[in-house]
């Protein structure tokens, strides 16, 4: 189980504009903040955007080693595209759209979507997996 999660951002205000709103959305909640950084928790789960001293800045490349996405399963296949469709008013675009919702094979019901920065979240239907 994970305990935690730290994602160094290079514009931390972009970056809680858009992950921070959408993990919001996802029924996280802010739990700290501090001058370079914000956690938003689940349960007994929390999730770090920091863009301290350290940072070396510049635009997050999911095709590097490292990090390539984070993956969040949401209850249906209505709310995938309801989420889908806020994100784009919150600096999300859709990713592999000619494809979607079945970018991930035909039995994976799911919106890829990457914010300005470069990281990309996708958004799993639990309703959608497993021939559903």
């Amino acid at each position: 189980m994970l305990h935690h999660l730290e994602i160094w951002v290079d514009d931390l205000s972009a970056s809680k504009a858009t992950l921070g709103w959408l993990l919001t959305r996802l029924g996280y909640r802010i739990d700290s903040e501090w001058s370079n950084g914000i956690s938003y928790a689940h349960s007994n789960f929390y999730i770090v955007l920091e863009s301290g001293p350290d940072v070396r800045h510049g635009r997050h490349e999911r095709l590097n080693p490292g990090l390539n996405h984070l993956a969040f399963t949401v209850e249906s296949k209505e709310l995938v595209e309801q989420i889908s469709r806020e994100a784009s008013d919150h600096g999300f675009t859709l990713m592999f759209s000619d494809q979607h919702p079945h970018a991930g094979g035909e039995q994976h019901y799911a919106a890829y979507l990457e914010n300005g920065e470069g990281f990309e979240i996708e958004l799993v239907a639990a309703d959608g997996q497993g021939g559903s």
